[in-house]
């Protein structure tokens, strides 16, 4: 009978301690659920700091519901790590086709997958540079694997390159990926190199029925035109490489052709200079501060220059009204970015109709260059790889880097006076920037557009 009684007696005391632990891990469960809460709507609201470890940024096509916000699940796309201590990705997140983003509190810089290289700015186009960089998480390898597999198949799966590129493409990849993107050169490899053979023809071709004749053969506009791209000394003032007389040259020759659906307005020769710095990078190594083009043969200069004028020719296809009379795309991304930064963040919105600034005043610049004049000039080949990997949906994905970059700096904005207001948004303290910067802009870029994809009527005027 006694050994029963104890018998029993153990039997609740254990049962008392499942009972505990149960209690335990559903009380801890909550306090992770509750952390992951605030840290996404933390990133929401632009607070970089209340989002610890790392971040994980996948571009799928599937969206995510914008209910997650105030639910269990965490938005597609964004995975949240609260330990500061990970010795690596799982083999999950190394297979998914995304770009993992590791940010720790001691450091500044935020190394994208796949892109450990230093820019096509920077990068030295050797071999030896080639080699993946010692340090770097074995995702960085396994992203250059599956570039590699991708470019080196007999027809390139663009879609898949598209998903791959959006987070970041290998200095030394860009030039191939970024004809490829956009379609400047077919994916079946064996057509390729005979395409690009032809349309470098029919660039010089068009130099010699275009540019190489006397003022006496072109038309009123022509001259205008030719006139006005004059202002090729302005691109890029502060990188000396543009200066260069061959440079100035290739440039107008471009601009004098350009997009034929397109007209000449101040702001479009910034956009031939990501694709020539990309292109030139296959030829020249080292630091763009110490390029040459004496160094180029006429032959290599001619084609490098025929890539930069089709390539601009068709990244100018989803977007042709942002470049003709009175660029009437560009004043409608202006009007939806207005609208955006109303919904995400009404006191800054608020604040600044109140200081009588018009969105016209700075983001019609933005728009215009596609930011190349806000951000330092090494992080926009960078920004270059998630641009062409949108492709024909590019304009619409503008406005949602627009307000990530605008809403950056939310708080600073809500304590300026007009004056200050527009002072600030025209020398934007970017000039530090490093590759932290330009993804958390991206990543909540992504997040908006997915969110307000999936709510148009939110937009709604």
């Amino acid at each position: 009978m006694k050994n029963d009684t104890v018998n029993s007696t153990t039997n609740i005391n254990d049962k008392a301690d499942a009972i505990q632990k149960e209690k335990d891990s559903v009380s801890n469960l909550d306090s992770r659920f509750n952390q992951t809460l605030k840290s996404v709507q933390g990133l929401l609201k632009g607070r970089r700091e209340s989002f610890p470890g790392k971040v994980l940024l996948s571009r799928h096509s599937e969206p995510f519901d914008i209910s997650t916000i105030h639910g269990s699940p965490s938005p597609r796309g964004v995975t949240n790590s609260f330990s500061q201590n990970d010795a690596g990705p799982s083999a999950d997140e190394d297979d998914s086709i995304g770009e993992q983003v590791q940010r720790t509190n001691d450091t500044k810089s935020y190394e994208a997958r796949g892109n450990s290289k230093p820019s096509a700015l920077t990068m030295d186009t050797s071999k030896e540079s080639q080699k993946p960089v010692v340090g770097t998480r074995s995702t960085d390898s396994a992203r250059i694997m599956r570039f590699m597999k991708l470019l080196s198949a007999p027809t390139v799966m663009l879609e898949k390159l598209r998903e791959l590129a959006w987070n970041g493409v290998p200095s030394y990849m860009r030039p191939n990926v970024w004809r490829l993107l956009l379609g400047y050169a077919p994916p079946n490899s064996d057509r390729r190199e005979g395409v690009l053979r032809r349309k470098r023809l029919e660039y010089l071709d068009c130099v010699a029925q275009y540019y190489d004749i006397p003022d006496t053969e072109r038309s009123d506009d022509e001259i205008s035109m030719l006139r006005q791209a004059l202002d090729c000394p302005r691109t890029v003032p502060d990188v000396t490489f543009f200066q260069q007389a061959v440079v100035q040259k290739s440039l107008e020759r471009i601009l004098a052709i350009r997009h034929p659906a397109s007209g000449y307005v101040q702001g479009i020769n910034d956009l031939v200079t990501p694709f020539l710095v990309v292109f030139l990078s296959e030829h020249l190594q080292g630091s763009i501060d110490n390029w040459s083009t004496s160094d180029l043969s006429k032959e290599t200069i001619a084609n490098i220059e025929a890539d930069c004028y089709w390539c601009l020719s068709k990244m100018l296809d989803s977007m042709q009204d942002h470049y003709t009379f009175a660029q009437p795309g560009i004043q409608r991304l202006v009007f939806k970015l207005k609208e955006l930064v109303q919904r995400i963040d009404e006191p800054v919105s608020r604040h600044m109709e109140d200081q009588g600034l018009e969105f016209l005043q700075f983001a019609f610049r933005w728009f215009n260059c596609l930011l190349i004049r806000e951000i330092p000039f090494n992080l926009v080949a960078r920004l270059w790889d998630t641009y062409l990997a949108e492709g024909d949906a590019l304009p619409d994905f503008l406005v949602y880097i627009a307000v990530s970059f605008l809403l950056k700096w939310s708080d600073k904005l809500q304590k300026l006076d007009f004056q200050e207001l527009v002072m600030f948004l025209q020398h934007l303290p970017t000039h530090n920037w490093a590759d932290q910067e330009l993804e958390m802009v991206l990543s909540r870029a992504y997040m908006w557009q997915t969110m307000f994809k999936r709510s148009p009527s939110h937009l709604a005027s």
